[in-house]
């Protein structure tokens, strides 16, 4: 496939991507959203629930994988592509790599917590037995413009109640 038709299908997913994030927001929770997709199509889409799960691993990378194993009846997702709007934490990247991923497509870099490219780079460690293709940058803009709207609502909604 050539360089503009691969772009142009991940700028499709990663919007399908900004959906769910958009949707997370919504609910209050960190927009974060994420697809997992096997030929060309949708196998699992989710967004952050960890503020309405009441679950610190309920963010989106895991949600998606979790939706995706079962509709494979495998907890191997090789052949698969993720794509996630923000580079993924530690757990989620490590999620990636056990379930053999063969693709990460995510649109904005986290630099505090992001652990593919930001930090650590665990989806291509000489320690891992399974290294993941990463594509970074797709809709990087709009991804973080999401996410920095959400933090600029969410301390001017805290400032807004230690006034009161």
């Amino acid at each position: 496939m050539d360089y503009a038709a691969e772009l142009t299908r991940d700028q499709y997913w990663m919007r399908r991507a900004l959906e769910a994030a958009l949707e997370a927001g919504e609910r209050g929770e960190v927009p974060i959203g994420v697809c997992v997709v096997n030929n060309e199509s949708l196998t699992a889409i989710a967004g952050n629930r960890t503020r309405t799960d009441c679950d610190p691993t309920a963010h989106a990378e895991i949600l998606a994988l979790r939706s995706a194993a079962r509709a494979a009846g495998n907890y191997r997702l090789t052949g698969t592509t993720v794509y996630s709007t923000i580079e993924p934490c530690a757990m989620c990247a490590g999620a990636l790599i056990q379930a053999r991923i063969t693709r990460l497509v995510y649109g904005a870099d986290d630099e505090r917590a992001g652990a593919v490219v930001s930090h650590f780079n665990i989806c291509d460690t000489d320690f891992l037995n399974h290294r993941i293709e990463v594509v970074p940058g797709v809709l990087e803009e709009e991804c973080r413009e999401l996410m920095q709207q959400f933090f600029q609502r969410r301390r001017h909604e805290i400032k807004t109640a230690e006034k009161v």
